[in-house]
């Protein structure tokens, strides 16, 4: 069954849970990881090589590993232009930051890292590849973020994104996962390395104002004059996390009533509410992180916050609190293809297999194309980088769009733009997102939708993900004739490492976590939500019997 609610849900951490940010750090330096046991490997999922250096998973040695194994990545595709590098606010972030610099530093990359020395969200880094590469021939940029999403405080995470901006796609990341398993299996020998010190000041490392182009351009992707003229009162919590320098500059340049709730940076993330599990996440689409900004939503006309990285948006209304994520990605979908009238009339929407299914049934209202993918931003990158795709989304609150122009902004996913679209519906609409959303059900119905978690043993989790439609077996959901079984995305053909069931007014897909001994099951119904409980019930059941087959 689905995990339960822990009683300090909502609550804030307690002192004694929080992370031993010394002992950490000294974790990550002084212990080796043995390449021999699986969870110690480097391994890159749907967001980079994630873990903690507590469990031997994000130490030094996978960070000299993975830098040098980026370096021959560059050489063996002649990418020789900048690599732009920023990090977020875990406290693994600076260590792992140091480390690639040796590396970057010894083998002659042109390394872009902030100015000030301070921190970089994911879209900036995205924005800066795209704009720097815009016209060239040559020369492309690259760039790596070091971050672990919205992990725990003790998490650390490294990901690549190649000179198409975004999340680079598997044939990459299994080269690089390959090589820098080969230099952690041979001792780190063959990795170039110069001391921090002469890192920091080799002639190739180079300080870059990532924060004045930015923010800048962002009046080219969201209307900032239509905020300001509407004095819409606007909260932003940046959660502690990249964006946190980002937000004075974007507030005097544009001169919009916005007032950051609190710029604290602390790599306990003390401030922080715990989570459903009693952790501290930094995640922006949880009702239980978000519990001091939705505890704020009446002093606002519209309020977001970003997690760690800044790729995700949580969207907190006055009239209706906590947006779930599937709602917001829908509301703003309708919003954006009525008032972007540059927009190519073939550009379409594209969404995950396991987001919200009233997506479709805005593009179909819009008469837009649907382009449905697995898991994975990367899965948006081209369509994006083409202006094919107008918006791209995934049910876990991250996004991005195109210009005003019908041109590529970022190819990774953007919680500022989305949390600043937000301010601008409101603006131009005389309504919160919420209120557009109601707006939309009343004519497409209401969806019903939600992702819980449940038990899965490592053996399971495989065996899902091999799981066939033949072996699932169900012929019947929640009352009604299944429709279709899937085990590939219908957008693009590719598997998601999962399945997935529909039937005329609800369905359900269960796919493995990469990162815990869970496997997540979403599921939807436009009926009610006892017919949801129903779905998810089913569900659980039909997995549970294909597990004991």
């Amino acid at each position: 069954m689905a995990a339960e609610i822990n009683p300090l849900a909502g609550k804030p951490a307690e002192p004694s849970t929080l992370a031993n940010i010394p002992r950490l750090v000294t974790a990550y330096f002084a212990e080796q990881p043995d390449p021999q046991v699986p969870a110690q490997r480097v391994a890159f999922g749907t967001s980079g090589h994630r873990g903690s250096a507590f469990n031997l998973a994000f130490n030094e040695a996978h960070i000299l590993a993975i830098s040098q194994a980026i370096c021959d990545h560059r050489r063996s595709v002649s990418i020789t232009g900048p690599l732009f590098v920023g990090i977020d606010t875990h406290a693994l972030a600076e260590p792992a930051l140091a480390s690639a610099l040796e590396v970057f530093a010894a083998n002659g990359v042109e390394v872009m890292i902030d100015a000030e020395g301070g921190y970089t969200p994911t879209p900036v880094i995205s924005h800066a590849i795209l704009t720097t590469n815009k016209g060239r021939t040559n020369g492309f940029a690259d760039g790596v973020v070091i971050t672990p999403s919205h992990n725990p405080p003790e998490d650390g995470g490294f990901k690549y994104n190649p000179p198409n901006g975004g999340p680079a796609d598997t044939d990459i990341t299994a080269g690089i996962e390959r090589a820098a398993n080969g230099f952690l299996a041979d001792g780190l020998k063959g990795i170039k390395r110069i001391p921090y010190d002469r890192a920091r000041k080799a002639a190739n490392v180079h300080r870059y104002d990532f924060i004045t182009p930015f923010v800048a351009d962002l009046t080219d992707v969201v209307d900032m004059e239509a905020i300001r003229a509407s004095g819409v009162k606007i909260g932003i919590d940046p959660l502690g996390g990249a964006a946190v320098r980002y937000w004075q500059p974007i507030i005097e340049r544009y001169k919009i009533a916005a007032t950051i709730v609190s710029d604290a940076v602390d790599p306990t993330f003390r401030f922080m509410t715990v989570d459903w599990d009693g952790k501290i996440r930094m995640d922006c689409s949880s009702p239980y992180a978000m519990a001091r900004l939705i505890g704020l939503r009446d002093k606002f006309d519209v309020a977001f916050a970003n997690d760690t990285d800044a790729d995700r948006h949580g969207i907190v209304t006055r009239s209706n609190g906590l947006m779930n994520p599937n709602h917001y990605l829908a509301a703003a979908i309708a919003y954006l293809f009525a008032h972007r009238p540059q927009w190519g009339r073939d550009a379409a929407v594209g969404k995950t297999i396991v987001s919200s299914a009233i997506i479709d049934r805005v593009a179909k209202k819009l008469g837009r194309g649907l382009v449905e993918t697995p898991v994975g931003f990367k899965w948006f990158v081209d369509g994006l980088s083409s202006g094919s795709f107008g918006f791209a989304g995934e049910e876990s609150a991250g996004a991005s769009f195109l210009r005003k122009d019908g041109s590529v902004w970022t190819t990774d996913k953007d919680g500022v733009i989305l949390g600043l679209l937000a301010a601008e519906i409101t603006a131009r609409t005389q309504r919160d997102p919420s209120q557009l959303f109601d707006q939309l059900t009343s004519e497409l119905g209401v969806p019903f939708y939600e992702r819980i978690d449940a038990p899965a043993t490592p053996a399971q989790k495989n065996l899902l993900k091999a799981l066939s439609p033949e072996k699932l077996a169900i012929k019947e959901l929640a009352g009604e004739p299944v429709r279709a079984t899937l085990t590939a995305a219908p957008g693009n053909g590719q598997p998601f490492g999962g399945i997935k069931v529909t039937s005329d007014s609800g369905w359900f897909a269960a796919r493995p976590s990469g990162t815990e001994d869970v496997y997540k099951i979403y599921a939807e119904s436009f009926r009610s939500e006892t017919h949801l409980r129903q779905i998810q019930q089913e569900a659980q059941s039909a997995i549970a019997q294909a597990f004991k087959a």
